[in-house]
């Protein structure tokens, strides 16, 4: 069946060739070709390296990396709902109430807690596909630019980093402008500056911030308020706000806890982070630097802590776990283009996100979570270290053989 089909493909490529009747359709039959089979096109003289990584499989592979994350958002989210209606001997309303009272609310069921967190993500993940492809392919369209893998990773990516309760009309304007405004026109893939997932997620937190942020977003139950751990620590006066958390730390790093529906693991995000630095998808730079940056960062302000600034006595093994910090240093900071690229730069872009967020979590508690603006920061301040580490080099070069 697969041969016939590759056959038939072959034969009407012509048509949309250079010259050919549909060729203003090309992006379109290459995009379902190289999807269904594999690209034909290969470097075939030096000085091109040619192995078996092509961009395709970069792309499955962080794909395959997000797998646990995305498990663990549809478990998590649905425990989290289900446990929040077997307190309040509820059932929920509309069709997703429907589903589920054919299934049962059982907080201790797996396939309970999958089905109502599904019940959940699908459809966010939907929205984001079909609005985000429905951009990129018009723009390709117009350009004449061959489809790329690369929206899948932003589409699975931005669900992740949302609440479950968030407007699907939201999730489609914010993957708009992600698209749009910070990937097509600037030219498309390759070429953003920064992270379109993230950039995605900004817009929609501070265009919709009701939304986005409270404690009435994170179980997806009306009339249950659930702060997560890292507001629960961050919104108190008291002297310890570690007190605060109703969460163990063995919880929060398995990701048992209310929060964005992909970020709350932290065991998760390091069975991806394995596989991105053994298939060396990843930098291990990148992601030891921002550590590095936050381990330090906390440590300073841990010798600062007194009674009028408590959050600044939060150990590092907290905020390792706390919010998207594990999520944006496997996932978002990585990001291959819009990260540094030198590895100098690399140490420099990751000490920069690792101190931002420690900086904005304990210094600004208006807005407890740091990591999402710490890399759109990093993402601006990537082409300025790779600037000037290619300048010290070249500098370098030319005292030594001047």
């Amino acid at each position: 069946m697969l041969k016939k089909l590759d056959k038939y493909f072959l034969d009407i490529k012509p048509l949309f060739d250079k010259g050919g009747k549909f060729e203003r359709w090309y992006p379109l039959y290459e995009a379902t070709d190289s999807f269904l089979f594999s690209t034909t096109k290969s470097a075939p003289i030096a000085p091109h390296s040619r192995d078996a990584i092509d961009y395709k499989r970069i792309m499955i592979t962080v794909i395959i990396a997000l797998i646990p994350c995305t498990v663990m958002a549809l478990w998590n989210t649905g425990y989290q709902a289900n446990s929040a209606l077997a307190d309040l001997g509820a059932v929920p309303d509309g069709w997703r109430g429907a589903v589920m009272q054919i299934i049962g609310i059982n907080p201790s069921s797996l396939i309970s807690n999958m089905m109502h967190g599904a019940l959940y993500f699908m459809p966010i993940y939907i929205v984001t596909v079909v609005v985000g492809s429905i951009w990129e392919t018009l723009f390709n369209l117009l350009r004449g630019h061959e489809f790329s893998e690369a929206f899948l990773v932003t589409s699975l990516l931005l669900p992740l980093t949302l609440p479950p309760t968030i407007p699907l009309w939201q999730v489609a304007v914010g993957v708009s402008f992600g698209v749009v405004l910070a990937k097509e026109v600037f030219g498309g893939v390759g070429r953003n500056f920064m992270n379109p997932a993230l950039s995605s997620r900004a817009f929609i937190y501070f265009a919709y911030p009701a939304q986005m942020s409270g404690d009435s977003i994170w179980t997806a139950v009306d009339g249950l308020s659930s702060a997560t751990p890292l507001t629960a620590m961050v919104s108190s006066s008291a002297p310890n706000p570690i007190s605060q958390i109703d969460v163990s730390w063995g919880n929060a790093f398995l990701g048992v806890m209310p929060g964005s529906m992909g970020e709350t693991s932290t065991l998760a995000c390091l069975f991806g982070a394995g596989l991105l630095l053994i298939t060396g998808v990843a930098s291990w730079r990148i992601m030891a630097a921002m550590l590095l940056g936050a381990v330090v960062t906390t440590l300073l302000f841990n010798t600062m802590a007194d009674a009028s600034h408590p959050l600044y006595s939060i150990p590092i093994h907290w905020h390792l776990v706390l919010g998207g910090f594990a999520f944006g240093l496997v996932f978002m900071a990585t990001d291959p283009v819009s990260a540094a690229h030198t590895k100098t730069g690399q140490w420099m872009y990751g000490l920069l996100i690792g101190f931002i967020v420690i900086l904005i979590r304990v210094a600004n508690p208006a807005y407890p979570e740091g990591v999402m603006l710490a890399i759109l920061l990093g993402n601006v301040f990537a082409p300025l270290f790779d600037y000037f580490v290619l300048r010290a080099n070249v500098r370098r070069r030319v005292l030594r053989h001047g």
